[in-house]
């Protein structure tokens, strides 16, 4: 397992604090509306961080999407397969030292335009990993930004 890439969200948050302005949602895939969740987006040259908040604030999932990602799959690490936008995805077991509890999977998402999108999730519970698995399944990744439908837009 890749420490570092679980360490990602947190270095990309100190390192892209942007002003209000850099919150394009837009640049984050399409949700559907009744997910309940908005977008929370810094941008920094061809990359994009994008988590995905429940109403109390709290991280549902998080992505980054880049021309490469520093997440690298170890075959050890498989659990799950799912499919994200129509895509068949394999899920990976990820460890959080400091959380031991947490139920925590990574996957990586090629996409059209060449670029790859490395999810993330983290979950008390098995029955909370289940729904998460669910929201990320119902992600639309496309060159269409303007009909994107997600509350908060």
């Amino acid at each position: 397992m890749n420490k570092t890439a679980l360490c990602m969200p947190m270095l990309l948050l100190a390192g892209l604090a942007a002003p209000a302005q850099a919150q394009d949602p837009g640049a984050c895939p399409r949700l559907p509306a009744d997910t309940g969740l908005t977008w929370e987006h810094r941008g920094s040259g061809n990359s994009d961080f994008c988590r995905a908040l429940r109403g109390d604030g709290s991280e549902a999932f998080g992505l980054y999407i880049a021309a490469e990602s520093p997440f690298e799959p170890k075959r050890g690490n498989r659990e799950e397969q799912g499919r994200i936008d129509g895509r068949s995805v394999q899920w990976y077991r990820a460890e959080i030292a400091i959380r031991p509890n947490i139920e925590a999977r990574e996957a990586l998402v090629e996409l059209d335009d060449g670029r790859v999108a490395h999810i993330w999730l983290q979950s008390p519970s098995g029955e909370q990993l289940d729904r998460a698995f669910q929201l990320t399944e119902s992600l639309q990744f496309g060159p269409d930004r303007s009909t994107q439908v997600a509350a908060g837009q």
